[in-house]
């Protein structure tokens, strides 16, 4: 038999009751006499009336959407990031019956979140990125909706996913500190991204672990372009360095081309890792030694999450998931 597009308008006029009443019989909240709440689901079973998201949404007060925010300010090398843990998150979320709404934020300009929310355009909120001083944080926590950061937060209030960096990364200096590199270079991008602060963290950690020093005069941190990038290889060739240790993989790109412009060898000149591994490091020249991190499973635990909060479940404050170590030829000897 053919399945009837019922609407809940079309109930009501059926059996001359009130739509409210209709959705309080559907979803089993408010006050309704079980007469009145068996003879809609009688009438509901015989007809097949399956409802809509909209019906849904009306029912239990919700909108069956989920935010993305993403950062308004995302360079060309971050897209395939935001493209896997989008398409992780989607994913995830229309198993559960949800949309994924994207929104873009920037570190002074939040407002196209704040209207998401004012106009009550959705149930929960996932953040793509942490920030020392974060805006969107700040404003979600005022507004007590459900969100997650994908990234770890200075407020333990936070519910938060991320990956150990700073457990990570201290893994890999600790194994580049053992292939006697005495002389070290860390460079790293902006400081105001908790990751980052999370990344130098583990590279810290490495060095009191391995009971050495770090050069401070070889750490160079808060460089934007490519140009920062390029004045900074220049000295590190001076200093004749070991090895060159990029914050992520933006910043060893940049590191990668320049040392190719000078036609420095690697690693028998220069070795070279990465604290994030991408597919900008795949297809580059030299089989670059970095951390793996697995952005589909952060993208799938975040949604998880969001949705136990939406549903009112406990939920861990903050999960930390796994990282590999991928050792390749840029630090061979």
């Amino acid at each position: 038999m053919e399945t009837k597009r019922l609407t809940i308008d079309d109930i009501a006029r059926e059996l001359n009751i009130s739509k409210t009443t209709v959705s309080r019989a559907i979803s089993g909240k408010g006050r309704i006499g079980q007469e009145t709440r068996d003879k809609v689901l009688r009438y509901i079973k015989e007809n097949n009336y399956k409802p809509s998201a909209i019906a849904k949404g009306l029912a239990q007060s919700r909108t069956f959407n989920i935010c993305f925010v993403m950062p308004g300010d995302y360079s060309i090398v971050d897209l395939p990031f935001y493209q896997g843990f989008l398409w992780g998150i989607s994913n995830t979320a229309s198993k559960a019956d949800y949309d994924v709404i994207i929104s873009m934020v920037t570190e002074k300009d939040i407002s196209q979140l704040v209207r998401l929310i004012e106009n009550q355009k959705v149930d929960g909120i996932i953040l793509g990125r942490t920030l020392e001083e974060d805006k969107a944080e700040e404003y979600l926590l005022s507004k007590e909706i459900p969100f997650v950061t994908a990234g770890s937060s200075k407020d333990a209030s936070v519910i938060q996913v991320d990956n150990d960096h700073r457990s990570a990364c201290r893994e890999l200096t600790l194994v580049l500190l053992r292939k006697k590199m005495k002389k070290m270079a860390l460079v790293g991008g902006n400081m105001g991204y908790i990751v980052n602060q999370n990344r130098l963290a583990g590279y810290r950690e490495a060095y009191l672990e391995f009971g050495a020093a770090i050069d401070s005069s070889l750490v160079y941190l808060n460089l934007v372009n490519e140009n920062d990038v390029d004045k900074v290889v220049d000295e590190l060739i001076e200093k004749d360095v070991d090895c060159i240790v990029c914050m992520d993989d933006y910043i060893c790109g940049c590191v990668l081309g320049k040392l190719r412009k000078e036609h420095v060898r690697i690693p028998e000149d220069i070795k070279v890792a990465s604290f994030y591994n991408s597919i900008l490091l795949e297809n580059s020249q030299s089989v670059i030694t970095s951390l793996q991190f697995n952005v589909t499973e952060m993208a799938a635990v975040c949604c998880n999450t969001l949705l136990s909060q939406i549903d009112k479940k406990e939920v861990p404050g903050k999960t930390l998931l796994g990282y590999e170590v991928i050792i390749r030829e840029s630090t061979q000897a």
